[in-house]
């Protein structure tokens, strides 16, 4: 059978009645799946990824991110290994991740590049698949919470993962600003129709707080995603500050060391999937 485009209306499969999940390698062990969603990009994906990975694998479970986002990876810089290369298995078909200083398994598509800028100029349905592979062909090793880091939008890729990979929950990261309040219900009714459990929303860039006085300035004006959440009857989950020390450990490769309260909250819902 041809692989699927997608593109429904040039399609004559009973699709509703078909099973698209993708069995894991053999030698693999995840437990649980998390994807970290948005409608839009630019929002902080990557940073909320990276931030719950470091701090639920903090709590003793063993984590490892997916990085989904196939032509704009950032997981690798902000762990620090940006130049490191997947390696393969000898004499299989199959790809180590790459670890980090704390144990955290990674796979992205610049671990598989010669030069971590080369652009990955492929049409939708060859990207879908190398997110596949990235599931059944890397040998993911014990692994109790896999995060899975989504590019933006509601197309080929996101549409893959919910169909193929066996996702136990997702989390929608948005912003302050108005516009970003459609764009997020987009990502919510896009897992509401595949019947993905939200475990809630995570608030980015909410706000800065004051070096001097500690009063919290909204810089987007006032948040939304109270609203959004009352709406879909979903928790909120995290307010994430815009801070100096964030952006240099992110820049300097250095997100497992963050300390971070304000996502205490959120790793506790993912390790109840576990508890």
């Amino acid at each position: 059978m041809a692989e699927c485009t997608h593109d429904c209306s040039s399609c004559s499969q009973d699709c509703e009645k078909r099973d698209f999940h993708v069995d894991l390698n053999p030698k693999s062990s995840v437990k649980k799946v998390i994807a970290i969603v948005s409608g839009k990009g630019g929002v902080g994906k990557s940073l909320v990824t990276s931030m719950l990975a470091s701090k639920v694998n903090k709590h003793g479970f063993k984590t490892a991110i997916l990085d989904a986002d196939i032509t704009g990876p950032s997981i690798p810089e902000s762990f620090g290994v940006d130049e490191e290369k997947a390696t393969a298995l000898e004499n299989e078909e199959a790809l180590n991740p790459v670890v980090t200083d704390s144990g955290i398994q990674l796979m992205s598509m610049n671990f598989l590049l010669q030069n971590a800028t080369d652009p990955v100029i492929w049409r939708g349905p060859v990207i879908a698949g190398a997110v596949k592979q990235f599931w059944t062909d890397v040998i993911w090793k014990d692994v109790d919470f896999m995060f899975v880091d989504m590019p933006p939008g509601t197309g080929d890729v996101p549409l893959t993962v919910f169909q193929s990979l066996p996702i136990d929950g997702i989390i929608v990261v948005s912003s302050p600003q108005q516009l970003v309040r459609v764009i997020v219900e987009k990502a919510v009714n896009m897992a509401n129709l595949m019947n993905i459990p939200i475990l809630g929303l995570v608030e980015n860039m909410s706000y800065v707080k004051c070096p001097d006085c500690g009063k919290e300035i909204t810089v987007f004006g006032k948040s939304n995603i109270d609203k959004i959440a009352e709406s879909f009857n979903l928790p909120v989950l995290a307010r994430i500050p815009m801070e100096e020390k964030t952006c240099q450990a992110v820049d300097a490769g250095d997100v497992e060391s963050l300390e971070c309260d304000y996502l205490n909250a959120a790793a506790q819902k993912i390790e109840s999937l576990l508890k």
